[in-house]
């Protein structure tokens, strides 16, 4: 089987981004960007693709949902057993990519993952929905399992299990925190003349800020 995609074009014509126009901190960029991906989105703006690479140089991406971004950096949850959670283990360093078709823009962001705060972790834990509560004790994300009816059956039990009682959070369930030390904004541009500007943390927590080319 063989499809031609060579013909597909999309004309980025939307907006721009020139110096004069962007803040000293990439948190003050973001937040304004992802305000505006949320009112044109259709679907979930917190999206974004986070890469890791572990002891075996094997890049591996996948989707999560930002759960909250600080000052300090950017929040998700997963499960500490998990093949993402493994990788982080062995390599901190990993990439976290959004991407808004709607506004035509793209975020890259380089940083450090950490675990976040057990009692931040709590507190979330509790916020979730009862489903999800029992989702992350009746998964051993990323191990195999026999069959759907067999994943069922263990949420199924749990359900009996926790009936009319507090769920409390697995400690193999919890946050990171990943701590940016580069930020890359790219803004669609006519003739794939995109605008890319980079900002780079420093030793001295200020950050370089410099156009690159497409």
């Amino acid at each position: 089987m063989e499809q031609d995609l060579s013909d597909k074009r999309q004309v980025y014509q939307k907006m721009e981004l020139l110096e004069d126009q962007i803040p000293e901190n990439p948190i003050e960029l973001f937040r304004t960007w992802y305000s505006d991906a949320e009112n044109e989105e259709l679907g979930e703006a917190n999206a974004f693709t986070i890469s890791t690479v572990g002891k075996n140089m094997q890049p591996t991406n996948r989707v999560v949902l930002l759960k909250k971004y600080t000052w300090e950096g950017f929040i998700f949850y997963t499960n500490y057993n998990s093949q993402k959670a493994r990788a982080i283990a062995e390599n901190p360093n990993v990439c976290l990519s959004f991407h808004w078709t709607k506004t035509e823009r793209q975020i890259i962001i380089n940083g450090k993952a950490e675990f976040l705060a057990e009692n931040l972790s709590d507190g979330y834990f509790e916020m979730r929905p009862r489903g999800s509560q029992l989702g992350a004790l009746a998964s051993d994300q990323s191990e195999p399992i026999a069959s759907r009816e067999a994943l069922d059956k263990k949420l199924a039990d749990l359900e009996k299990q926790f009936e009319s009682k507090e769920i409390p959070r697995p400690k193999h369930w919890g946050g990171y925190l990943v701590r940016p030390t580069v930020i890359e904004f790219w803004q669609g541009r006519p003739n794939r003349m995109h605008d890319r500007i980079r900002y780079t943390l420093q030793e001295d927590f200020d950050w370089k800020i410099e156009r690159i080319q497409p």
